[in-house]
This record gives structure tokens, C-alpha cells and sequence, in this order.
């Protein structure tokens, strides 16, 4: 099999190192977010991409033997994940915006240099 004919695989890993990159790099809050939203959609994408069945059908029963099915279910543990995905993200942005609220910034390494002047105090 040619190394591109298997496309999905590589906007996988191109997607995934981004997204993990962009989470370990960057200080910002709603960068991480955005980090872990695009490495969140790379595992969407392999999921699908490994479920995909070439000449498969869609699951109704029909009498005849020689065709070849497509299982449903990664299709809808995906449709359950990206409905936690936004939840998370929801819940993650909520608490960025209480995180600004308390300390004026959404800088990790500002936020850390106020909390351990505050122990100093």
C-alpha cells in the first residue's frame, strides 16, 4: 500500500503533534483549550478513519450473504465524545473565566508567580 494512500493517517499525526505541542508550549489558558480541542478532533478523526469498511453498507438486514456490513458503533462513541468534548471545553472555559476574574490574567506562569507572592506574604 503507497504511504499516500493512507492520507487520513498522516492529518492524524499532523493534528495530533500540533494539538499536543500547542498544549505543552503555550502558557496561555484558552491556548491549551485550543491545543486540547485539536488533539481531541485528531482522535476523532482516527477512530473514524479506523472504522471505515470499503464497501461496506449501512447495517439493514438483506438476504443476501455476499454483502459486507459497516459497524455503527465507532461512529457513535464518537458522536458520545464530541458531545463530552464540548462539555469539557464549556466547563474549562467557565472556570478560565473565574480564573480571570480572581487573578486578572489567564497566564499560567503569572498566575503562579501571584500565588507564591502570596505565600511569601
Amino acid at each position: 500500500m503507497d504511504w499516500l494512500g493512507l492520507y487520513n493517517y498522516w492529518v492524524v499525526i499532523v493534528l495530533m503533534m500540533a494539538g499536543l505541542y500547542i498544549l505543552i508550549a503555550r502558557y496561555n489558558m484558552v491556548k491549551k483549550m485550543i491545543g486540547l480541542s485539536i488533539f481531541q478532533t485528531s482522535i476523532f478523526f482516527l477512530y473514524i478513519t479506523m472504522s471505515k469498511v470499503e464497501g461496506g453498507t449501512a447495517p439493514i438486514l438483506i438476504d443476501d450473504p455476499s454483502v459486507v456490513y459497516s459497524n455503527p458503533l465507532p461512529h457513535v462513541l464518537i458522536l458520545t465524545a464530541i458531545v463530552v468534548g464540548v462539555a469539557t471545553t464549556a466547563v474549562a472555559l467557565a472556570l478560565t473565566v473565574r480564573v480571570y476574574e480572581a487573578y486578572g490574567t489567564i497566564e499560567e506562569d503569572e498566575i503562579r508567580a501571584a500565588n507564591a507572592a502570596e505565600q511569601d506574604a
